[in-house]
């Protein structure tokens, strides 16, 4: 059978992630405790010997940040890929949902509910737009590279779409796992079968990592 391996990464921490600010496709760069992030799980896939033959990496900092990372203690070359940024959030970018809520209540609660159809103003992605463009671009960038062990290097949003792809849930389904910073997150991609899990948030080469909701 045909498959692609995809070692999946969500970037390292950074002060918006800690600070509970959404950042959609603002360029944050990684804070002190992102940057030791991507150093420990680099030494991680250095020394277990991985192989991995490709990275794709999100085109904002904080992903780019993590992959080159990998790519210096691997070997593996390093291709930027902007289809695999986070949501876009329109005028929300850059602010606490708390403060969203207090303002526009509306809007929150359909963000809150998952709402499929819900577009944040100023420019913003639906989460079925968002669907459509993570899964047409990592089909398509699996389907290149039939036989090869490929990371890529994104967002939480990302993530998400894609455990639920791999699972059969859908959008509005509760989340249960985890999307944390750093951590290992693995799936096989075929031809006909699409997406299948295989593992999920691996961080055993992280001690200090925090789960924050906003990409």
């Amino acid at each position: 059978m045909e498959w692609t391996r995809l070692l999946l990464v969500r970037h390292g921490e950074t002060a918006w992630n800690a600070d509970g600010r959404v950042q959609g496709h603002l360029d944050i760069a990684l804070n002190a405790v992102g940057r030791t992030q991507a150093q420990r799980l680099a030494a991680r896939l250095r020394d277990e010997g991985e192989a991995i033959e490709l990275i794709y990496s999100s085109d904002l900092a904080r992903a780019r940040q993590t992959a080159q990372a990998v790519a210096d203690a691997t070997g593996a070359p390093l291709r930027l890929a902007p289809e695999l940024r986070e949501r876009r959030f329109g005028a929300f970018e850059g602010r606490r949902f708390a403060d969203i809520a207090a303002e526009l209540p509306q809007d929150a609660e359909r963000w809150r509910r998952r709402d499929p159809q819900w577009v944040p103003s100023g420019g913003g992605e639906s989460l079925l737009q968002f669907k459509e463009r993570v899964m047409q671009a990592v089909c398509a960038l699996a389907a290149e590279n039939i036989g090869k062990h490929v990371a890529m290097f994104t967002h939480g949003g990302v993530l998400d779409v894609l455990y639920r792809a791999a699972t059969g849930l859908g959008l509005q389904d509760a989340r249960t796992w985890q999307l944390d910073n750093a951590a290992v997150n693995r799936l096989l991609w075929t031809p006909d079968g699409g997406l299948t899990l295989v593992g999920w948030a691996d961080r055993s080469h992280l001690d200090d990592t925090r789960d924050e909701r906003f990409a």
